[in-house]
């Protein structure tokens, strides 16, 4: 395999992986309670206010990241959000190198939820 073609499954992989929905789309989705909901803010940004039934895995604390993520199924899918988007994004791509089957991930973040 070359360089090129693994590039370019590993983007395949990514876009196939990670879906970027709506706010509305999002949330009929986590009103169901047997989703895995994670905010991936800080801890002070998560208790400025968040989704209920969320858990909190700080993105930045890689440790944290790393430890969180591995309790959860992923062979599920995992919903993530954070502030606009972007954190949350880098997240999902994350979670598929970890071996994540289906990341969603909310577009335009919490600041979008309100």
């Amino acid at each position: 395999m070359s360089v090129f073609s693994k590039i370019l499954n590993s983007k395949n992989d990514f876009s196939s992986k990670i879906e970027v929905l709506e706010v509305d789309v999002y949330k009929k989705a986590v009103n169901n309670n047997d989703v895995q909901l994670v905010d991936v803010r800080t801890p002070r940004e998560f208790k400025g206010g968040h989704i209920a039934r969320a858990l909190n895995i700080d993105y930045f604390n890689s440790w944290a990241f790393r430890e969180g993520f591995e309790k959860l199924d992923k062979s599920k899918p995992v919903y993530l959000y954070c502030r606009s988007g972007n954190r949350s994004l880098k997240a999902a791509k994350k979670l598929v190198k970890m071996g994540f089957e289906k990341v969603y991930d909310l577009k335009g973040g919490i600041l979008k939820w309100k």
